[in-house]
């Protein structure tokens, strides 16, 4: 830690982009050894998604209708979007867990004492957490990989648009890391970080298309799901993928799912990065 601060200490003081890139860098690269040296944090991160694949493909993969089938591999393929983009939401609630730690152990103020650039603390922190989202999503593929997730089983598809998908759903990712930033400079310990963190993903990743196809739902749910961002990035990542399931509603995020998730993930990383920044400074002062 002391090596961190003396990196952050000799940086040349002043509010440019420039230097709130350094500062935001040097504490990224400091919870990235945190982390690797608590190797249980990455583990039980890649537990989780793993069993998700493994429980939603074989349990409810004969029973979901998916079109006009109910075949398991149609499923199977329908599902991953929906698995990857639940994923990097997730975690959300370990980065503002992780925010919450810091703040109750005082690291914050020791941040706040030194020359540095004004939201430098939780921009390093998000990107390190975008980081171990990025490993765990790599691992996450090849576990769909292994259970018969096949990418243009649809629709042809190419390496490139797979990329754009994997890169749109590290966008939401990063984007709801700041919801869990604010979440974590609000609260007071990290286990209610943790909690809050849960609360309110669980109905914008059940009220969406992720799992089951949105057509099925009651008028006024299918209404909140197609236009909920979660359900944009899922249905531009079927596109990209060449995935089933597409949703046919003619509400704008699916018709438009790769703009809609840009225009979402982006609205989402400047409201809630302000809004996390102006906290910090409040809290930390």
């Amino acid at each position: 830690m002391s090596a961190v601060t003396d990196a952050v200490r000799t940086a040349a003081p002043g509010g440019s982009f420039g230097q709130s890139v350094r500062d935001s860098l040097v504490v990224a690269k400091r919870n990235l050894i945190r982390m690797t040296r608590i190797p249980e944090m990455i583990l039980f991160g890649l537990i989780q998604p793993v069993m998700f694949v493994v429980l939603f493909t074989y349990v409810f993969g004969g029973s979901m209708q998916i079109g006009d089938t109910t075949n398991p591999d149609v499923y199977k393929n329908f599902l991953m979007a929906g698995i990857f983009a639940q994923t990097v939401t997730f975690a959300t609630a370990g980065a503002g867990a992780g925010i919450a730690d810091d703040m109750h152990k005082g690291l914050i103020d020791r941040f706040r004492s030194l020359p540095m650039a004004r939201g430098a603390v939780l921009t390093g922190r998000t990107v390190a957490d975008l980081v171990q989202t990025a490993l765990t999503l790599l691992v996450l593929a090849m576990v769909a990989l292994l259970v018969g997730w096949r990418p243009g089983s649809v629709e042809p598809t190419n390496f490139g648009k797979i990329l754009a998908g994997f890169g749109l759903l590290l966008l939401l990712g990063y984007a709801f890391t700041w919801i869990g930033a604010l979440i974590g400079l609000s609260v007071r310990t990290p286990e209610a970080a943790t909690s809050g963190g849960l609360i309110w993903l669980f109905p914008v990743t059940f009220l969406s298309n992720a799992f089951v196809d949105s057509s099925k739902m009651t008028p006024w749910l299918r209404h909140i799901a197609d236009w909920n961002p979660f359900s944009a990035t899922v249905q531009a990542c079927r596109k990209l993928f060449g995935d089933p399931g597409l949703s046919t509603s003619g509400a704008w995020p699916m018709q438009h799912p790769v703009w809609a998730s840009l225009i979402y993930s982006i609205l989402i990383v400047v409201i809630f990065r302000t809004l996390a920044v102006r906290k910090y400074r409040s809290a930390a002062a």
